[in-house]
């Protein structure tokens, strides 16, 4: 593993604009995903992550125009998820420029999603997006954190340690662990699961949910175990650039990309 973190910035879409809500409720729609794109790319961005926040919701492809415009515009890696159902439309959204597919729903209704993707693109591809929340621990979900999934509105019963771990046996690349507790507060990341899932597993885990100032990602990458941490609000309502976030990372003596 890399011993430089990276910072990667999300854009929620939705109907074509980036969205911003907290813990996935109350969205506020900001702008052009390409646009967005374009603002950090510049700024520095090691990669970006799109999810179109209601595709599964709404059982519906994602929007490959978008992907494609924006792969036409920045050069950097970038990886798209919500809505991908099948390892065709993992095809469909690597053709149009993306270098990774983000699979969270799908594949816990069908696990083999994630097996099949790795098969055909390489587990570098292939990363598994995981919506965790905080629940009284039981036989079941011994880690006391259970994966919710369409956005956050169903519980699975799964252990969100279990879910990992047979992610990374089935052949995905990457865990991007997004904390539904913290999501959007931006008061720091949830440490807890993200060293649990870390730690459990020996591919790279992105610490999403809560990113504020930027100790709050010096803190996911050191005590959480973090190789990255994904932001949003804080560089989307312009309280910071990706350049002064990397600058502040450095001074707390973090090696970033």
């Amino acid at each position: 593993m890399s011993l430089l973190k990276r910072v990667i910035v999300c854009l929620d879409v939705r109907a074509g604009q980036v969205t911003k809500g907290i813990k996935f409720q109350g969205n506020v729609d900001l702008g052009d995903p390409v646009e967005y794109a374009r603002r950090y790319y510049e700024q520095g961005v090691d990669e970006l992550v799109f999810y179109d926040i209601t595709a599964s919701a709404e059982q519906r492809d994602l929007f490959i125009d978008v992907v494609e415009r924006v792969a036409a515009e920045i050069f950097i890696p970038f990886s798209v998820g919500g809505g991908i159902r099948s390892v065709d439309s993992m095809r469909q959204v690597l053709l149009a420029g993306a270098e990774k597919v983000s699979v969270n729903s799908p594949a816990v209704r069908d696990p083999s999603l994630i097996t099949g993707g790795a098969k055909a693109f390489g587990a570098q591809c292939v990363v598994l997006g995981m919506d965790a929340k905080k629940v009284p621990a039981t036989a079941a979900i011994p880690s006391g954190y259970e994966v919710v999934i369409d956005g956050g509105r169903t519980p699975t019963g799964k252990d969100a340690l279990a879910w990992a771990k047979e992610a990374e046996d089935r052949g995905a690349g990457e865990i991007c662990l997004n904390a539904i507790d913290t999501d959007g507060v931006r008061n720091g990341y949830e440490l807890t699961i993200t060293r649990m899932v870390a730690d459990a597993v020996g591919i790279p885990v992105i610490a999403s949910g809560g990113g504020g100032e930027p100790q709050h990602l010096v803190d996911a990458v050191t005590t959480g175990g973090a190789d990255a941490a994904l932001i949003a609000s804080m560089v989307h309502y312009g309280d910071y650039t990706v350049d002064g976030i990397k600058t502040a990372m450095r001074a707390a003596g973090v090696g970033v990309r």
